[in-house]
């Protein structure tokens, strides 16, 4: 019995043997990757443009351009391709969602190559190896020395990096925060909300050298080379595409060009944000929030409103299946959404939806806006729908007219009157809520004002600039409602 199941075994491990390299060369085979890239014609990286020198935002011929010694591997990486390179600006911690979902080619944002990273993405050879350093305030440069000095204090790092990870698990009685933006972490940290933030020895030393009141420590965090170093990321699989590029990063070490060339060039774009600070000089660049985020408004109310009326009717459906089942299937969405935060709905919509179409972001936004905004819209226009009296509807339907000419011409301009405030009160509520979608790239108010403060260094300025153009905006609308109020209840 024992021999029998030794050559059944035997046989298995053959069999299992033989099928293994005959599926991993169909794989090699089926990796189109390369292929796919050049005959697309365009890379599309992904990057995180808060994070000088790597990556930042610079006022280049008037015109916010993502720049950075990343910026230019990934021009060398393109152009290597035979490709156009386009780049997709996006927070951090949304960078690997954003690859593995199509919505990008590749990552190049200073990307640390750790072994949980290489489960779900594929990486090149190392680019740069570099270190990490603490920025704290000037101030208290005596009191703290490195990450063992921080006990019952809080250091801060970009959520998603091995930094804020190690923060976790090498400090003992540190509170650890994350956000998802450098330019946040010292904003926090400058307002004593931090006491110090944990970064890569290249931006530390670039925040530190354009903003006095900070200085840099070194971190004594106990690393890997994979976490101190930076790689390109590819979709898991990429084989053909990875080989490739790992040609132009050979040759990139090979001619140290990113201390040669790539750093030297960052270094004078970060000069030059800092020679005009003023608010005034970014003007160009809030006009630009200000006209997404009224498109962004506008296109959410006007396709809120006709699905908040189909959703409202549909709740309000009687009679027989079809009509109950539309609406329990109308409850079901109003609760569903209004029971998930907006912020993941856009996410949703963006990432998840992105597996099977392609949206821009833009589009994404306002499909999640809208959708959210519908299951509200929908809810104050049933209650508009039942504060007009019965009354209303019979006198109509004895006067002859259908149901549906009841609704159209009787009941909903009634309750269209009733409910005007709250959908005014929702209309101005978007002009706020809009500001989410800036997590996915969508260069709105609030995704403007960080590129400001990414140029300038300053954290503040820009916070009161777009609070002001959000009153204004806001108070605007407020007034030109209130006046279509007045003559509807005039009227």
């Amino acid at each position: 019995m024992k021999k029998k199941f030794g050559l059944l075994l035997a046989i298995i491990v053959a069999l299992f043997m033989t099928v293994v390299p005959l599926g991993t060369q169909h794989a090699q085979a089926a990796d189109n990757s390369l292929e796919k890239i050049q005959k697309k014609g365009v890379l599309v990286m992904g990057t995180s443009p808060d994070y000088p020198p790597y990556e930042f935002q610079a006022t280049v011929n008037g015109k916010s351009t993502v720049v950075g010694m990343d910026v230019q591997i990934g021009k060398k990486v393109a152009k290597d391709l035979g490709v156009k390179l386009k780049i997709k600006s996006m927070s951090f911690d949304s960078l690997l969602v954003a690859l593995q979902t199509g919505k990008i080619d590749m990552i190049i944002s200073g990307m640390n190559p750790t072994p949980a990273r290489r489960k779900n993405v594929a990486f090149t050879h190392v680019y740069y190896q570099g270190g990490y350093d603490i920025v704290i305030n000037k101030t208290d440069k005596a009191k703290y020395k490195n990450k063992d000095s921080f006990k019952g204090g809080t250091l801060g790092a970009q959520t998603g990096t091995t930094q804020y990870n190690a923060i976790k698990k090498q400090t003992t009685n540190t509170k650890s925060k994350g956000m998802t933006s450098q330019s946040d972490l010292i904003l926090a940290l400058q307002s004593h909300k931090l006491d110090g933030v944990a970064m890569e020895k290249p931006s530390a030393e670039a925040y530190v050298s354009n903003n006095k009141q900070l200085a840099a420590i070194p971190s004594n965090f106990n690393m890997s080379s994979d976490a101190t170093s930076s790689a390109i990321a590819f979709r898991k699989g990429s084989t053909s595409l990875v080989n490739k590029v790992n040609k132009t990063v050979d040759q990139i070490k090979k001619e140290n060009l990113v201390k040669k060339d790539y750093l030297p060039a960052a270094g004078k774009y970060l000069k030059t944000n800092t020679v005009n600070t003023s608010m005034g000089h970014y003007w160009k660049a809030f006009a630009t929030g200000i006209e997404y985020t009224l498109i962004i408004t506008v296109c959410s109310v006007f396709f809120g409103f006709i699905i908040g009326i189909l959703l409202a009717l549909a709740r309000m459906a009687k009679g027989n299946v079809f009509k109950t089942a539309l609406r329990w299937l109308a409850t079901a969405y109003v609760e569903f959404i209004r029971g998930t935060p907006m912020m993941v709905q856009v996410m949703f919509v963006y990432f998840g939806l992105g597996l099977f179409v392609n949206l821009p972001a833009l589009t994404s936004g306002i499909i999640a806006i809208s959708l959210n905004s519908g299951a509200y819209v929908a809810e104050y226009i049933r209650g508009g729908i039942n504060s007009v009296n019965i009354g209303q509807t019979e006198a109509a339907r004895s006067l002859g007219m259908s149901n549906g000419e009841t609704m159209r011409y009787v009941v909903l301009p009634q309750a269209l009157k009733n409910i005007w405030p709250s959908l005014g009160n929702e209309f101005i509520t978007l002009i706020k809520d809009s500001s989410i979608v800036s997590i996915i790239g969508v260069t709105e108010l609030i995704y403007q004002s960080n590129i400001v403060r990414s140029d300038t260094y300053r954290g503040v300025a820009p916070i009161v600039v777009i609070m002001v153009l959000y009153f204004i905006m806001t108070f605007t609308a407020s007034r030109i409602l209130n006046y279509f109020e007045r003559r509807m209840q005039h009227d």
